[in-house]
């Protein structure tokens, strides 16, 4: 079994054993590792503009709020921005601050017929610390894969 393989592989045990209806979870570093070995792998970053401009972008991930900034509202065209955008042949990660949002854009995703649809685990951000602030523990940025500031 190649590299692939074995990264799939645990995606989809982690996911079924969660009992989540997509393809798989994965960690940020699985995550980064399935982008480059995947041809035509996409990810795709559901955090709102606000965060992606104050906290950080990932380089060519595709961007569809989940929830609209401001408001916080659930993005009226985010089914048509991903049918838009995005290949439902393709091996798509869903991408947010720690995993929450993500994992519902999975799942609609694969209601609406993706079918190698992953959830990255713990977000960009990662989890909270015990002062109750992200980015010291797990996620993307604190893994030190490809980000940059706006």
């Amino acid at each position: 079994m190649g590299r692939l393989s074995d990264l799939f592989e645990l995606a989809r045990v982690r996911s079924e054993a969660a009992g989540w209806d997509y393809a798989g979870a994965l960690t940020p570093q699985e995550a980064h590792e399935v982008l480059q070995l995947a041809p035509g792998a996409m990810l795709v970053d559901v955090r709102n503009h606000a965060e992606l401009e104050w906290v950080g972008r990932v380089p060519d991930a595709v961007e569809i709020e989940w929830k609209t900034w401001p408001g916080g509202g659930l993005n009226p065209d985010f089914e048509a921005q991903l049918k838009r955008q995005v290949d439902p042949e393709a091996v798509v990660l869903f991408l947010c601050r720690s995993g929450g949002r993500s994992h519902n854009a999975a799942l609609l995703a694969r209601k609406l017929g993706y079918t190698s649809v992953y959830n990255v685990l713990e977000g960009f951000e990662g989890d909270l610390d015990a002062r109750s602030q992200r980015g010291h523990i797990g996620g993307w940025r604190h893994a030190g894969l490809p980000w940059s500031q706006s």
